[in-house]
């Protein structure tokens, strides 16, 4: 019995491949080499991929018995902020995917349930699922400017490297302010 299909796909979207130049036949392959708009959303609290930024997609498409094996890298940019100091962070990710797209009425489309494999659409494939999954998952859930960020003063919220090596906020309990007098006079 085949899946139901929620909405028909746009051939014409940059996240989605058309498989009709492919040959059906196991071991048949193409390349496909573009640099595609990010959706929206793609990212964690933090950090993320820019809404439009360019993604860079290095993928093959090649024909296996059951559907589509759609392996390759995906590139791009990532912005946002530290976790500790909250500066701004500019980098890059680079992630591998590779999925397969179970043609419609095959075995596997059939015999799966419907989040195991990918499901063409006639010859149109949705790469944005699988291109969400692999770069949602590459990105730090609390990314940091560098590995050793102090962070920011929990007192007063300057950013630790820019502060003296002595900075407190040590107040002293006006019950004891006496005795702190003499170790000051004994300095």
């Amino acid at each position: 019995m085949p899946k139901n299909s929620p909405t028909s796909l746009d051939p014409r979207s940059p996240l989605v491949l058309d498989t009709r130049e492919l040959p059906r036949r196991p071991g048949a392959l193409r390349t496909v080499e573009r640099v595609v708009p990010a959706p929206s959303d793609l990212g964690v609290e933090l950090i993320g991929v820019p809404e439009g930024a360019g993604l860079d997609l290095d993928l093959r498409m090649e024909s296996v018995s059951e559907g589509v094996l759609v392996s390759g890298t995906v590139s791009g940019p990532i912005q946002g902020e530290c976790g500790r100091c909250l500066h701004e962070i500019d980098d890059s990710v680079a992630v591998t995917i590779q999925e397969l797209y179970a043609y419609e009425n095959s075995t596997t489309d059939a015999t799966t349930e419907e989040d195991e494999v990918g499901r063409m659409q006639g010859d149109l494939i949705d790469l944005e699922p699988a291109l969400r999954d692999a770069v949602v998952l590459a990105l730090p859930n609390n990314p940091l400017c560098r590995q050793d960020c102090p962070g920011l003063c929990p007192e007063c919220g300057v950013h630790l490297d820019d502060l003296p090596a002595d900075h407190s906020h040590q107040q002293i309990d006006p019950r004891w302010a006496g005795l702190s007098q003499l170790t000051r006079t004994e300095e």
